[in-house]
């Protein structure tokens, strides 16, 4: 399978400034995307005045965070590692999850690292535009954080944001803890925050088992749908491997379809999902999906909301949809009879108010 750039992601591609050495070196290397993305930059920015949310005293929260963020990203790699501790896979993969649970983290997985999992070249933070990914590290923890559910329901209002901000700061503080830890026990880690990853977060979190990847592009969890943030921790320390997650996502999207209904730019396909590198999946077209982020002045999560995953389906069912359109039919129906299309609350919550 062949390896994602970096650098095409949106969010790399958005912090290329006109006339920089970067934005010119980006736009000889994928001139098509010149026209959209010089498009796009020519709206405001998210949390700013000029989108659909803004608010002056409140959308600064979310951009707090996400200096915070900033700030993070220079202590991924962790310190020196210390003189190497002899360790049983076992023992210490049931030590990293236990800690990783105690301090928040509501699902937890071990992959082995392949190396499609891994991008071919950075493109963000600015600073490391362009390095090749030279990572060997075999083996991934996934950490997962859950999202407040009453407030993603407000998507595409603030209150989404400010859950994303810090379900993003959640993650990153437990991958920035156990990096600390594993290096300090005399391994090499690397944590993968928001704003710089050298792995590609959905296709390790679903082969670590904490879901499977969906219509629009994002991990589904059994018990939590879309209202997760990852984190992954890459490291050298001998782990067991998760079983990849197969709970019948992909039949199950298929026969729903409500996000590509939803979703207010029109990005998520509602065609059945291509074979690519071999693996069937579907995808957003992403110049689509933040534009109008740019427009509302958050980033949306309206498909995040819409996924009846996220509002909780019957476990003890989950089980059948493997092998039953009927029950997936059946799941539908008994959720937009409660929901409707989707679970949509207007009423903003006490600390915006």
């Amino acid at each position: 399978m062949s390896k994602i750039d970096g650098r095409t992601i949106m969010f790399a591609r958005m912090s290329y400034e006109k006339g920089s050495k970067e934005y010119e070196d980006y736009y000889k290397n994928y001139p098509e995307h010149e026209s959209i993305d010089d498009q796009i930059r020519l709206k405001p920015h998210i949390n700013s005045e000029g989108t659909a949310t803004f608010n002056n005293i409140n959308s600064p929260f979310a951009d707090a965070g996400f200096m915070m963020l900033s700030d993070f990203q220079k202590y991924v790699n962790g310190p020196v590692k210390k003189e190497k501790t002899n360790i049983k896979d076992v023992d210490m993969t049931s030590k990293l999850k236990k800690f990783c649970s105690y301090l928040g983290a509501v699902d937890i997985g071990v992959t082995k690292m392949k190396p499609e999992f891994f991008y071919s070249f950075i493109g963000r933070p600015l600073k490391d535009y362009g390095k090749k990914v030279d990572n060997n590290h075999k083996y991934g923890l996934v950490i997962a954080v859950e999202m407040d559910k009453n407030m993603i329901n407000r998507a595409p209002q603030l209150e989404e944001m400010f859950a994303v901000t810090k379900g993003y700061v959640d993650s990153a503080i437990i991958a920035l803890w156990m990096t600390y830890y594993i290096k300090m026990l005399g391994y090499d880690a690397r944590a993968h925050i928001d704003g710089n990853y050298e792995v590609i977060v959905p296709l390790v979190a679903q082969n670590a088992g904490i879901g499977e990847i969906g219509r629009n592009g994002l991990v589904i969890s059994r018990k939590y749908g879309q209202r997760i943030r990852m984190s992954v921790v890459t490291t050298d320390m001998p782990l067991i491997a998760d079983e990849p997650s197969d709970f019948g996502v992909k039949k199950f999207c298929k026969l729903c379809n409500k996000c590509s209904k939803t979703c207010p730019a029109k990005a998520i396909s509602s065609e059945p999902p291509i074979i690519e590198n071999g693996v069937e999946r579907w995808r957003i077209k992403q110049e689509s999906c933040y534009e109008i982020w740019r427009s509302l002045g958050t980033d949306c999560g309206i498909c995040l909301a819409t996924c009846p995953f996220s509002q909780g389906l019957d476990l003890d069912k989950l089980e059948q949809i493997k092998h039953s359109d009927e029950m997936i039919l059946k799941l539908l129906k008994e959720h937009e009879e409660k929901y409707g299309i989707r679970n949509y609350i207007r009423e903003p919550l006490n600390i915006l108010k």
